[in-house]
């Protein structure tokens, strides 16, 4: 499956073509998986996208070391926001193998899609650093069909349009490939730099959620926001891009 965008990305003078490629998975899903929701169109995990600079790839194995890295660089930075286990919960996945094995497993079921974000600046020498993570989770089909985008970006990189860029190619994907109908992303209202994103993407907001999500230990208020398919035919990516030309 290829996906061709004819796209004015990220400060690039020129209009250029930027291929964003799926890896096709087996076709032999377990009872509980794709099949078994009753599928998601063209979709099959893995599925690794590519706009510009701007990569979201599966999370591997072999990304384990510069993932705790760049955790370790930005623990402070990001843990206002991080999502936290209320007591008496099950305790999930304690090290890096343990998260990929259960998100791979949650992908392949047709739950979740779990990207690492990439940066690639260009240079023949360097390769792609990592920029952040995104993950499209709570995957329902049927009369719903919707799913809800989380992310987090690297402190040094953030300020690129990296996430907006990465959120826009996650929502084209989900309703492009998968014909999911609604996306949406939950904000804490103390979280400016994220509301910037959905705002420069042009997503709906929906009010505020009291105590919404256990966030940096406590339950915590959230404000919503939300896109349906309609709302955007020609794509999130190149409204993204018509936005930033003006």
């Amino acid at each position: 499956m290829v996906w061709l965008y004819s796209a004015r990305c990220l400060g690039m003078r020129s209009t250029s073509y930027v291929v964003a490629i799926t890896e096709m998975a087996s076709l032999e899903q377990s009872a509980h998986g794709l099949h078994g929701l009753g599928g998601f169109g063209r979709h099959r995990w893995p599925v690794t996208l590519r706009h510009g600079p701007v990569i979201l790839a599966p999370l591997r194995h072999r990304d384990r070391a510069a993932w705790e890295r760049v955790r370790r660089q930005n623990a402070s930075w990001l843990r206002p926001w991080e999502a936290t286990l209320p007591p008496g919960s099950q305790i999930g996945a304690s090290t890096y193998a343990g998260l990929v094995r259960s998100v791979t497993r949650q992908a392949r079921e047709g739950r979740m899609l779990p990207w690492l974000v990439f940066y690639d600046e260009g240079s023949d020498r360097a390769k792609p650093q990592l920029a952040g993570q995104l993950t499209v989770s709570g995957i329902v089909g049927g009369s719903a069909s919707w799913g809800q985008i989380g992310y987090w970006v690297d402190q040094r990189l953030a300020g690129r349009c990296i996430i907006p860029t990465a959120v826009a190619l996650a929502v084209d994907y989900c309703f492009q490939v998968m014909s999911l109908h609604r996306i949406e992303i939950a904000i804490r209202p103390e979280n400016t730099k994220s509301l910037r994103v959905v705002a420069k993407l042009g997503f709906r907001p929906e009010g505020l959620r009291p105590r919404y999500l256990h966030i940096d230990g406590d339950w915590r208020d959230h404000l919503v926001f939300a896109l349906n398919a309609e709302e955007v035919p020609e794509g999130l990516m190149q409204r993204w891009e018509n936005l930033r030309q003006r």
